[in-house]
């Protein structure tokens, strides 16, 4: 056996076991694809609030969807709905003042998490951003996926829109989800205001009469949670037996994930990665090209989404573990910033993402084949290395290096 392979062994024997978040049976998760499904269902819900609403998103736009929230927003405070947004400095950067000033006059409680910082200074601050895209509607129902409050094709004129899921969860679930955005809420209050845990009245129970599916909240942030995703991740790759579906945005994996699909395929497992086909940032798209060569020689299928922006970061392994969420399989995501996904362990759920994913594939994906791969052009491989060193230096100089036994880091933005 290869050092590598007793390496991760262990890794996975000792430490993800003890780590990875419980799964709460009898709840309802329902995938939402694109926000022509999800925002129309987060309206829906907020239409129904009686009691509190929490809204946790990287970005906010003042387009025709964020007006669109900020009137179901409004219309629930006038019934007597507790209203809580949280705001990412940095993502939500070019959101006018004005659409924070209408979203308070209207009685909503809005805090930005993290004013921007100059993007000069090499402050950790600015890189451990609040990237997930999470809601709450009293204890009846919680939002968790990818999707920001803006328009699907604000960025992407006149292609189609971005390509992204997130999922709608009904059941005991809802509770952890509601728990764990309180706190947050709380913690950021007290920062900005001084003032004890802000909470919301008490709940009653939820009317939801139950359902089938096995579900796992899972967060990432820099105290309790720093690895819980990708714990997860690397259980249920090195469980897998049948076959991997990854579908990222932004996917620059470290060496333990890289290593974990690797061996995957080398033990027979399909393992097919569908990534991002259009250029958005220059340095991590081709960062990620550097490793289309070696994910190729060992066997593993690649396919780059094209039609629009890829936008998506799910997962289904073996037709019934899957996730949906905001969490990317780079380092900014990984190691940096606040993150939150659904585990799902249904075979029903599975299927429908994994049907989903395939169908693109299908339709709309390029497969990068291993012998064109090769017969790239020289300046072109360059480049992605170039880019990957680029990327590894400035690891280095924003002080993420990695230390024994801890992952590697490294900054970013994503969306």
């Amino acid at each position: 056996m290869s050092r590598g392979k007793r390496y991760h062994e262990k890794l996975y024997q000792a430490v993800l076991p003890a780590k990875t978040s419980r799964f709460i049976p009898g709840n309802q998760v329902t995938l939402l694809q694109n926000g022509e499904e999800y925002f129309p269902a987060l309206e829906a819900a907020f239409d129904r609030a009686t009691h509190a609403i929490y809204l946790q998103t990287y970005i906010y736009e003042q387009d025709a969807t964020g007006r669109r929230i900020a009137d179901a927003l409004k219309r629930a405070v006038l019934r007597g709905v507790s209203a809580y947004v949280l705001i990412d400095g940095y993502g939500s950067k070019d959101l006018p003042h004005g659409m924070l000033d209408r979203l308070r006059a209207d009685g909503v409680k809005v805090i930005i998490f993290r004013a921007k910082i100059s993007p000069w200074t090499c402050r950790r601050e600015r890189l451990r951003r609040m990237h997930r895209k999470v809601a709450v509607v009293d204890r009846e129902i919680a939002f968790v996926g990818g999707i920001n409050i803006i328009d699907d094709r604000e960025v992407t004129g006149a292609m189609p829109p971005r390509y992204d899921y997130a999922v709608a969860v009904e059941g005991p679930l809802v509770d952890e989800i509601h728990l764990s955005v309180q706190r947050l809420w709380s913690r950021m209050a007290w920062s900005y205001f001084r003032k004890g845990p802000v909470r919301d009245r008490t709940l009653p129970v939820s009317s939801f009469a139950g359902g089938s599916m096995s579900a796992a909240f899972l967060v990432r942030d820099n105290i309790r949670h720093r690895r819980d995703i990708e714990w997860a991740y690397l259980r249920a790759i090195e469980q897998a037996g049948s076959e991997i579906i990854l579908a990222h945005a932004y996917f620059l994996p470290g060496l333990d994930f890289r290593h974990a699909l690797i061996n995957a395929a080398g033990r027979g497992v399909r393992v097919v990665l569908l990534l991002q086909g259009r250029m958005e940032f220059f340095l991590q798209h081709y960062a990620t090209r550097a490793l289309y060569g070696t994910f190729l020689d060992a066997g593993i299928e690649l396919y780059e989404y094209r039609k629009s922006f890829l936008h998506a970061k799910v997962a289904v392994i073996d037709g019934h573990w899957a996730t949906v969420g905001s969490s990317n399989i780079d380092p900014f995501s990984l190691l940096l910033s606040r993150e939150a996904n659904v585990a799902v362990d249904d075979g029903e759920f599975g299927a429908a993402l994994a049907h989903s994913l395939k169908r693109t594939m299908e339709i709309d994906g390029l497969r990068i084949l291993r012998d064109s791969w090769k017969q790239q052009p020289a300046y072109l491989r360059v480049l992605s290395w170039l880019s990957y060193g680029l990327l590894r230096a400035i690891v280095g100089i924003s002080g993420y290096a990695r230390d024994p036994g801890q992952a590697r880091k490294a900054p970013g933005k994503s969306v």
